[in-house]
């Protein structure tokens, strides 16, 4: 028991704790509040995996609801692709909630808090809003309309909402304490008007809309969370999440909530997740998908859920790669490396291997006589519950070019004229005779003769080799594209760059060639299967090359191949 204690993060801490003191009456509540303005990506599956996991361990419910207070920049579009990324995941929402449910209820917040004297609207620019505030040893200068009367104010914040003042003209602040030493007291700004953009879901029945920090607390104390856990940026608004829901929560605004008068959400933040070689904004990501940079929102270099996704990573890994960083009150770096090595551990066991040629150099078997055979692999060497493949063989093959050298020293184990024995995988044992060059001095063909009594699988077969090399049956050999992809960017951490973050790209994050795979893989040549609405994703590990996934731009007639990530794992290292 002791040891399971210790292996608690510290928000699983803290609801045991008010578990064990019936707080909020046991209940456990969290929720997912994403803002539709863009795609989700690794950082937002920290909180995810903690939301919906907090909830499933403790019996709760995590409900997901949309912050969707900013029509400029929200579209139903990146609503559906956030569910689907969620259900990808694997996790389950109890309700699906949106803050402008709460709009009118907000609104009618924001009207009581103008008559009880905490609220006033401001003529000022964002600017000068800004120059007022002061600094964290400085108090900050009142607005000359901060004591306009309340009739005056209530005109203007109904004039804002009709529509007939000006974008941008005036705002509704709350009137706290411009000494205060948190600068989020300092008459923070409650709402703002948008009247260029119609909202998602409301259309144009709002002209002013509300800030997160009035919208956040109080859509969390209408929906019953009783655990609102954020990011560590949002550690310094929480005295003013809970001066606002303090306004208007149990004996002040009474019958807000279902949940009685002593109940109220807490609010707990953890660290975020930065992952070298990658950029967590989605500003700049925005960019990137913009201006070209990168194919879209799920190109598989970028660290959406969308693009991991595309790149091959399964849900599994990335829940085990979330358990590994764990939580913490401390920011850091996690190594890319680590989420690599954890899609490799996923992709070991249950990859099925193919053999794959990406620079191929025909080999010719000249004693081999008829018209070829079909032989057995296993799928994965030695685990026999994921079965077997047919490969067919015969006298043409393709093999790597890497693969010959003409003249070699007693160095090179693979295929070199001068008697040298080398097993060709899962078949027979060959010697290289010759070659044949083009008029520039490039290898076109490699000569060699087989044994025939060298059948890997039989009495034969046994006979030990220095080298083993991968090969395809030149006549059931499919082209395919394969798509070399590596780190988006060349440097470690390119947000603490100075400079234009684009520079610092990695010029050698996608190369593409045309490789020979096996005819096993013909099976793919098939226009996407989807399982709502995402394609079906099938991982292969290429033999010597590293794990693919075929991409959905597969077709019929042209198969696609992304890479994973390489053999390698210099991770543990």
């Amino acid at each position: 028991m002791e040891q399971e204690e210790k292996s608690l993060n510290f928000i699983e801490q803290i609801v045991e704790k008010d578990l064990a003191d019936g707080v909020n009456d046991g209940r456990i509540q969290t929720r997912f509040p994403p803002e539709p303005n863009g795609y989700l990506h690794i950082g937002h599956v920290k909180a995810i995996c903690l939301d919906f996991g907090i909830a499933e361990k403790y019996n709760g419910v995590c409900n997901l609801r949309f912050d969707d207070t900013n029509p400029a920049k929200e579209d139903t579009e990146y609503v559906e692709t956030i569910e689907r990324d969620i259900a990808w995941l694997g996790f389950k929402w109890g309700q699906i909630y949106y803050a402008s449910d709460y709009f009118q209820q907000l609104y009618d917040l924001a009207i009581r808090f103008i008559q009880a004297g905490k609220a006033y609207v401001d003529e000022q620019t964002a600017e000068q809003i800004a120059e007022q505030k002061g600094t964290p040893t400085e108090p900050g200068v009142a607005s000359p309309y901060r004591d306009r009367p309340i009739e005056e104010n209530l005109r203007l914040f109904e004039a804002m909402q009709r529509g007939e003042i000006e974008e941008g003209k005036m705002v509704l602040r709350a009137k706290i304490d411009m000494a205060n030493p948190n600068m989020h007291f300092r008459d923070p700004i409650m709402y703002r008007i948008i009247t260029s953009h119609p909202h998602h879901r409301t259309g144009r029945k709002w002209n002013v809309y509300p800030m997160y920090d009035f919208a956040h607390g109080q859509s969390d104390y209408f929906e019953g969370v009783t655990h609102s856990i954020c990011t560590l940026e949002f550690e310094v608004h929480r005295p003013l999440y809970d001066y606002f829901i303090d306004q208007f929560s149990g004996a002040n605004f009474c019958g807000l909530s279902p949940y009685g008068p002593d109940y109220r959400p807490k609010q707990r933040e953890f660290n975020r997740l930065n992952i070298t070689y990658t950029v967590m904004s989605k500003r700049k990501m925005l960019q990137l998908v913009k201006e070209g940079l990168v194919a879209g929102w799920d190109d598989p270099r970028m660290p959406t859920v969308c693009g991991l996704r595309r790149r091959g990573y399964t849900p599994s890994s990335i829940r085990t790669f979330m358990d590994r960083i764990g939580y913490t009150k401390v920011e850091g770096m996690i190594d890319q490396g680590l989420l690599e090595h954890t899609i490799r551990e996923d992709l070991k066991e249950t990859a099925p291997r193919v053999c794959a040629i990406f620079d191929p150099v025909k080999l010719i078997i000249t004693n081999y006589e008829g018209e070829g055979e079909t032989l057995t692999a296993e799928n994965i060497d030695g685990i026999e519950a994921l079965g077997t493949r047919e490969v067919r063989f015969g006298r043409e093959l393709w093999i790597e070019r890497g693969d010959f050298l003409e003249e070699a020293d007693n160095k090179f184990y693979r295929l070199s004229p001068g008697g040298r024995e080398v097993r060709l995988k899962n078949s027979y044992i060959i010697q290289a005779t010759g070659c044949e060059k083009d008029a520039a001095g490039n290898i076109t063909t490699v000569y060699a003769t087989y044994d025939p009594n060298s059948k890997s699988g039989t009495e034969g077969g046994n006979r030990k080799t220095k080298a083993t090399i991968n090969w395809v049956e030149c006549n059931s050999a499919l082209d395919a594209e394969v798509r070399l992809y590596d780190r988006l960017f060349a440097v470690e951490n390119p947000s603490a760059e100075e400079g234009d973050f684009r520079d610092l790209l990695n010029p050698e994050s996608l190369k593409v060639v045309t490789a020979k795979v096996e005819g096993a893989l013909r099976s793919e040549l098939h226009a996407p299967i989807l399982e709502n609405g995402i394609p079906k994703e099938n991982h292969y590990q290429l033999l010597k090359q590293g794990y693919f996934v075929v991409d959905q731009d597969t077709t019929t007639d042209k198969l696609v191949l992304n890479r994973t990530c390489s053999l390698k794992d210099n991770y543990l290292k």
